[in-house]
């Protein structure tokens, strides 16, 4: 596993550094689960709150990030909810979450396919693990993100979705090798950058 250099190095693009933790960050979701911690080569390190996990300097941990295409080369782009903590209102290639102790990656993205999306396995037949890297993002005023993230694909033959608006903010089909080529065209739809660095290891 290569980790992501420019990503990791804690603050890429100059736009601050973790901030002071909140102290309504004590009544939120996040700290009511947990997530896992894992060394560099993803070595399961036991399990941490995941509150604790985004704030502060942050904790690697587990994650995933999941690109749902269609039959056409088309990526699935899903806006993240403006109530997400971090990242709200980016789009993402299309679903991210993390993975609960004893549960694999696939497993994890299946069950947030349909919780997010409303994808079920009968609408696919190929969910795989593609790649892993490790990243690290801040967030400015609100958390950090430190992940060894999987990335996993799929291609729906039936492209029916019924997303959750608490998840979900928009959705958008975008040409996958046009967006690559392209940023500077989608740049007004604010990118989560884990999927900024899936799809250009994707294409290197």
């Amino acid at each position: 596993m290569r980790s992501e250099d420019a990503a990791a190095s804690g603050d890429p693009a100059g736009d601050g550094a973790s901030e002071p933790e909140d102290t309504s960050d004590a009544d939120h979701e996040n700290a009511l689960q947990d997530v896992i911690a894992v060394d560099p080569d993803d070595v399961a390190q036991g399990t941490v709150n995941r509150l604790d996990a985004h704030t502060g300097d942050g904790i690697r941990h587990r994650a995933f990030t999941c690109l749902v295409f269609d039959g056409d080369g088309h990526v699935l782009l899903a806006q993240r909810a403006p109530t997400k903590r971090l990242w709200d209102g980016h789009w993402d290639g299309t679903v991210a979450s993390h993975p609960v102790e004893g549960q694999s990656q696939e497993e994890a993205t299946e069950q947030r396919l349909g919780e997010e999306l409303g994808i079920s396995p009968d609408q696919y037949d190929d969910l795989r693990v593609t790649d892993k890297f490790e990243y690290k993002r801040y967030y400015p005023n609100e958390g950090v993100e430190w992940e060894v993230c999987a990335v996993l694909k799929v291609t729906l033959d039936d492209t029916t979705l019924d997303p959750d608006e608490e998840e979900i903010g928009g959705m958008l089909w975008a040409d996958y090798g046009h967006l690559h080529e392209h940023p500077e065209l989608y740049r007004q739809l604010r990118l989560c950058p884990w999927f900024e660095i899936a799809m250009r290891r994707d294409f290197s």
